[in-house]
């Protein structure tokens, strides 16, 4: 046994040493400056420049609030969502990341985002689910970013990831196209839930919450098959001016 354990311990510190050689050998550049970030997509520097969200926020749309307490906009409406998680304010450079991630297939980004997430608030739940992407968004894309980033957390945090329960049914003009007041209009019932989530607390993984219309909507389906607690994690937030 003793053997054994010495001759594992020797494979772990020859892994090591190989991989600090490859990082000597092939240093990474920082993804937003060029200047060299060892094995990391950002160097400290821009890393540290990331606008964190901040606290105190409400619970449910996690907006800044003075002390914690629930914004006038989720008392006024209450969402299906009961909570709202998230790391990062969307705006510049964070911004840059996560388009990367979507429109140019920098899959590195759902990867350091998911470990930001992590490090920032962990959501409570017992699995996890991405918002799903129509059918032709799919075909266009190539795969689900909401996805890529629900990966490492679900492997992280020992849950089960749920991928194909549920469908985007209607493929609606990009929210991001519309005013804000016509988003919820656009996404309502464009999903459809093929499982049964009865007693279920759902984590619903996205990359960005502007309105929060879409989760809203999502949120609004999953409660309809069971659900009786769905947190929103997301990796930014955009902030009302």
């Amino acid at each position: 046994m003793a053997e054994l354990s010495w001759k594992g311990l020797g494979l772990s510190i020859g892994a090591g040493i190989v991989r600090k050689a490859m990082i000597s050998c092939l240093p990474q550049d920082c993804f937003l400056c060029g200047q060299p970030s060892a094995e990391n997509l950002l160097c400290a520097q821009c890393r540290d420049s990331l606008p964190q969200l901040s606290k105190p926020r409400c619970a449910i749309c996690a907006l800044p609030t003075p002390v914690g307490e629930t914004c006038g906009e989720c008392l006024k409406r209450q969402p299906h969502f009961d909570f709202t998680v998230g790391s990062l304010v969307y705006g510049f450079p964070v911004d840059h990341l996560i388009q990367a991630l979507k429109y140019t297939h920098r899959l590195a980004v759902a990867n350091y985002l998911a470990m930001l997430m992590l490090e920032a608030d962990v959501a409570a739940g017992d699995l996890l689910m991405p918002v799903p992407l129509s059918a032709t968004r799919l075909r266009e894309r190539g795969f689900n970013q909401a996805v890529e980033i629900a990966r490492p957390l679900a492997r992280r945090l020992g849950l089960p990831l749920l991928v194909d329960g549920c469908l985007r049914i209607t493929d609606t003009a990009p929210q991001a196209s519309l005013p804000w007041k016509e988003r919820r209009k656009n996404i309502r019932n464009a999903f459809e839930c093929q499982i049964d989530l009865s007693g279920k607390r759902v984590i619903v993984v996205d990359d960005v919450m502007t309105t929060g219309a879409t989760l809203d909507e999502f949120a609004r389906m999953l409660k309809q098959h069971g659900a009786i607690v769905v947190t929103n994690w997301v990796a930014a937030r955009t902030l009302r001016n």
